[in-house]
């Protein structure tokens, strides 16, 4: 008899130590979300930021990791990052409003806004071939000369200059080539055709009537509170990543913003806050096949419904 209590004590704590550890397992999505992630931070899978939403409506934002790794401060939902090449998606919605409004044209040569631009190449390339990647003009980051000219000041004018005299890679339209030159070569083109900075036009037209706040245009020597470090990943290790003053990768990749602030970008892509649908649809269009994706469009690459964000250097 004694033995059957122990055996029926032994049940009952069996069944009270599953059901306890039922009532502690995530039972929201967020608290899967927050599970999950946290899982990645411990394991140094993941350090940075987080938003989640469902239905238009965050579900859950939060930070992970350290933003800045010698001082020991964590990442918050309002940590500002340096978003890379994501920065494209800014300056291809730039240029669709410039077009909407009449004032570029997505078929007509790049000489036509950058007279000075060699006739024999850039008579043959347009803003589409820029957009998408297919200019056949060479990526300036994958020069041996990027090295000399990364670490200073440099105007957009100067930028051009650095790849304007090269040869092209292929004939304008023939294939995708991921080329930071190209929009480079947008950034430069906005300026010319709006007379402002085109900072200035991302404030203006962007940044300001979305409300983002925590976005902006990065300057090394300014003070941005909450601005994180920047930092390059080995296996397990972490290390400082190599300076590059933002001037250089300008509007191809030289914006700072925050989670909170792209989930305002991303939900105003679903609206005619800053472009009319059929301008819209055209930058999702899928026009050109790249490795990475299924499709191209401008600035997104664009795989089964799903909008996939670079951050190509």
């Amino acid at each position: 008899m004694e033995k059957i209590y122990t055996k029926l004590f032994n049940f009952l704590l069996l069944v009270v130590f599953v059901f306890s550890s039922q009532l502690i397992i995530p039972q929201t999505k967020a608290e899967k979300i927050e599970a999950l992630l946290n899982e990645y931070s411990k394991f140094k899978v993941f350090n940075g930021s987080a938003l989640v939403a469902e239905d238009g409506k965050v579900i859950y934002k939060n930070g992970f990791g350290l933003a800045n790794m010698e001082w020991n401060i964590p990442n918050t939902a309002d940590t500002k990052f340096r978003v890379g090449s994501v920065t494209k998606q800014f300056t291809a919605m730039l240029i669709m409003q410039l077009v909407e409004e009449g004032k570029l044209k997505l078929d007509v040569p790049v000489t036509t806004y950058i007279p000075d631009y060699p006739k024999d190449k850039g008579d043959k390339i347009t803003i589409h071939h820029l957009l998408t990647h297919t200019s056949g003009i060479p990526n300036y980051t994958g020069l041996s000369t990027f090295g000399d000219i990364m670490r200073d000041p440099i105007t957009p004018e100067e930028l051009v200059k650095s790849f304007l005299d090269l040869p092209l890679e292929f004939e304008p339209g023939e294939q995708f080539s991921y080329s930071n030159s190209g929009y480079i070569l947008l950034g430069y083109i906005i300026e010319k055709v709006t007379g402002k900075s085109y900072e200035d036009n991302l404030k203006e037209r962007i940044f300001e009537p979305l409300g983002m706040k925590n976005s902006g245009y990065d300057h090394n020597e300014e003070i941005i509170s909450k601005r994180a470090s920047g930092y390059d990943k080995a296996g397990p290790d972490y290390f400082n990543t190599r300076y590059i003053d933002m001037s250089v990768p300008y509007s191809a990749g030289a914006i700072y913003s925050t989670v909170e602030d792209l989930y305002l970008w991303d939900q105003a892509l679903y609206t005619e806050k800053l472009l009319s649908q059929k301008y819209m649809d055209k930058i999702f269009t899928p026009y050109v096949k790249p490795q990475f994706a299924d499709f191209y469009g401008y600035g997104w690459g664009l795989s089964k419904n799903i909008l996939i964000t670079l951050m190509i250097p």
